[in-house]
């Protein structure tokens, strides 16, 4: 079986563990003068390839495997259209209640918005949680003046592996990941339609169905 092609900084954060370990994130972070946030991609490749175990409240620490693993080469072969699921979109004139009885009754925790077909943004359940702080009248307001707008949206092709897909999600720290394809009828580089959703649900599902397969 093949290594694992490893980045200078993971060999870094390795190298730190086996002489501090256990180490936590905050400690490994501060050593590498980086932030938590910018390790968390770099932790995350460290524990699903079992290089690296991470142990609550303690840190991590270095497991003795190889650094080759079977779920990392598994994980590598499936496809974003393998896993995804149907995405709940509603329009840009959706008002923030009739949106909110949308989240819910599909039990999501991310709307996305379309207009004339092309997506246009996408809406969390912080998002709503924010809004409804303030007061305003959420029978009258569309989805159109919270929702997050693109091209500040995080998408994900069809023929991505779940692998990048599972990384983009824990470093941009969202819920889902709407899956894209390029709007064709349209001359604008971010114009894409919607035709799915990767969710942190899609990828642990992955996740078990590779643990009844071991």
């Amino acid at each position: 079986m093949k290594k694992i092609k490893l980045s200078q900084r993971q060999e870094g954060i390795i190298k730190l563990v086996k002489e501090h370990e256990p180490i936590t994130s905050e400690h490994l972070a501060s050593k590498l003068n980086v932030t938590r946030a910018a390790l968390r991609p770099d932790l995350a490749i460290l524990t699903m390839t079992g290089i690296l175990e991470a142990k609550p409240k303690v840190g991590y620490t270095y497991s003795k495997k190889p650094s080759y693993s079977l779920i990392y080469d598994y994980i590598r072969n499936i496809k974003v259209k393998d896993i995804m699921s149907q995405p709940v979109v509603v329009n840009e004139a959706t008002t923030v209640y009739d949106a909110i009885v949308n989240l819910f009754l599909n039990d999501v925790g991310t709307l996305f918005v379309e207009n004339n077909g092309i997506l246009v943004g996408a809406i969390s359940r912080k998002d709503f949680l924010k809004f409804a702080m303030g007061g305003t009248d959420m029978h009258k307001v569309p989805v159109g003046i919270i929702m997050t707008r693109m091209p500040n949206i995080v998408v994900v092709n069809e023929e991505e592996d779940a692998y990048e897909a599972a990384i983009k999600i824990i470093e941009h720290e969202i819920d889902s990941l709407p899956v894209v394809i390029k709007a064709t009828d349209n001359d604008k580089k971010d114009a894409f339609k919607i035709i799915g959703k990767v969710s942190k649900t899609n990828i642990t599902k992955l996740l078990v169905k590779m643990g009844e397969r071991s």
